[in-house]
């Protein structure tokens, strides 16, 4: 059975734009990607858990904080690997520059027989739509565009086009 995860996109408003809080994974193998490969904070989903609930408690491991108030549904979204993601968005302000995240457990190097630790985010930004479309891993933009199109006009192209 395909793996199923689940993440809240925040977003907010700074002057006529909008903006999208991503995360960027933490530890060696990703320590210096950049374009394509940010992403929604998410994680799986626990058998008997709600996705929601999931995505939420996601959510606090990897930025250190809560969300609350009106979410909004974005369609799920079916990944190359066969995994699918369930997000909700919410408009909020979080402080990217205060972000906790959780750790895990890798050895490195590898076969040394030596475990570290690393964060599994290692910083969170608010990107433009423009900006976050080019930084976000590929099998997630259709997230973004799907809240674009809710936020704006149905023209994801003016939403992605402004503010790079």
């Amino acid at each position: 059975m395909a793996k199923k995860s689940a993440g809240i996109l925040v977003y907010r408003k700074t002057g006529k734009y909008y903006e999208v809080l991503l995360v960027h994974p933490g530890g060696p193998f990703w320590e210096k990607k950049d374009i394509n490969s940010w992403s929604v904070p998410k994680g799986e989903i626990d058998q008997s858990e709600e996705p929601l609930r999931a995505a939420l408690r996601e959510f606090k491991e990897e930025t250190g904080f809560e969300v609350k108030g009106d979410f909004i549904e974005l369609k799920p979204v079916k990944q190359p690997s066969g995994k699918m993601i369930y997000t909700w968005a919410i408009e909020s302000d979080i402080d990217a520059g205060n972000i906790i995240s959780n750790n895990f457990e890798l050895e490195w190097p590898p076969k040394s027989g030596q475990y570290k630790q690393f964060p599994e985010v290692d910083r969170a930004e608010w990107f433009p739509f423009g900006k976050a479309r080019n930084k976000i891993v590929k099998g997630q933009i259709l997230i973004l565009e799907e809240l674009a199109r809710i936020l704006g006009t149905g023209n994801t192209i003016t939403l992605f086009s402004e503010q790079e």
